[in-house]
């Protein structure tokens, strides 16, 4: 026989349970007159043979057809109102839950016009937190007859909503903004996110309360991973070879040879790709020629980073890096590099 319960109620702080069912397990026989104490962190769910009856606010309060108007469908005054019924009682934490973590566990791809390839790959991580704002629907649509339902439950859904609405966030800043623009504006991405993914969580009972980008930055995916992601073509591949195999020499200090040794291997690669390639391009410059193409692409006297990188096929980073090494002369003009082909010659040579 069920035990019949006269004082419903569940004295736990809910450090990481959203809800708990009362009682744990099968149904309670409650009665008329049967008191529900709520804490003030807490709302209480009635339940009735799957349907929810009310929602108890924080203090004590009393079993009644007065007060569960629903009631009076199932209880008949003929008992005197004094006869158990079974039912469940859901008590629901309406704290804030904070602190709850978020990563991108793939890289973002964004648009990044007229830089390197013209798209980036962004990661980032960051914090946020929610609150329950209505206890019944969360109930109802999410926990159903659980016991339990905890943070850890629900916590991969609510960062899968939000890296959603980061990836668009970051789609409409990639049009207006370059990358370094964007990891300049965490702020207002992170205000952009909240705005775009509240009627997500509105939509299950729940409300984001904060959103916070701890960090955005490139991703450091190699050429061949970006290969396989389909982003490159084999020009492109070829010279982000090139930059790999500069900073893997750059980065050994067994080398000897350093940054310039790191240039030599990068452009090796860049060769041994270009015989590959050569019949192609043999037959692109035939092509011209028959077109009445007849002029040939001169190397400028003085460049920039950018013609800098594509004169020695490396990154326009791997430049700027040589330059503040003090490894390559450049002239500075206000906050922009230029560098005469006479210092790249030299500096090739070692």
């Amino acid at each position: 026989m069920a035990r019949i319960f006269d004082v419903i109620e569940y004295p736990n702080e809910m450090t990481d349970e959203i809800v708990h069912r009362f009682p744990d397990e099968g149904i309670g026989d409650f009665r008329i007159g049967s008191q529900v104490i709520v804490r003030e962190s807490q709302r209480a769910v009635f339940f009735r043979d799957g349907n929810a009856l009310d929602v108890f606010g924080a203090g004590r309060h009393t079993i009644a057809t007065a007060n569960i108007p629903l009631l009076i469908d199932w209880i008949g005054k003929a008992f005197n109102d004094r006869t158990p019924f079974p039912a469940e009682v859901y008590f629901v934490s309406m704290k804030e839950f904070a602190n709850k973590k978020w990563g991108t566990p793939q890289p973002i791809i964004v648009r990044n016009p007229g830089m390197g390839l013209g798209v980036a790959l962004l990661q980032g991580f960051g914090t946020y937190s929610f609150q329950m704002k209505d206890p019944q629907q969360f109930v109802t649509q999410i926990v159903g007859a659980q016991h339990a339902y905890r943070t850890t439950d629900i916590e991969e859904r609510l960062r899968t909503m939000l890296l959603s609405k980061l990836q668009d966030v970051l789609g409409e800043t990639g049009a207006k903004h370059s990358v370094p623009e964007m990891i300049g504006l965490t702020e207002e991405i992170g205000a952009a996110v909240r705005a775009k993914v509240q009627d997500d969580f509105e939509a299950i009972g729940l409300v984001l309360k904060t959103f916070y980008i701890g960090n955005l930055k490139p991703s450091e995916k190699s050429a061949q991973e970006l290969r396989d992601m389909g982003m490159l073509d084999m020009a492109t591949y070829t010279q982000l070879q090139a930059a790999d195999a500069m900073r893997d020499a750059a980065q050994n200090p067994s080398g000897g040879a350093g940054l310039t040794a790191g240039i030599g291997a990068g452009m090796g690669i860049g060769n041994l790709m270009q015989q590959a390639t050569s019949g192609a391009m043999t037959q692109q410059q035939a092509a011209n020629s028959n077109n009445g193409g007849t002029a040939k692409a001169s190397v400028p006297d003085v460049m920039t980073p950018a013609e800098a990188a594509a004169y020695m096929r490396v990154s326009e980073e791997d430049v700027i890096a040589a330059i503040t090494a003090g490894d390559l002369k450049a002239k500075k003009l206000g906050s922009a590099y230029r560098i005469s082909k006479e210092a790249l010659d030299a500096f090739l040579k070692g």
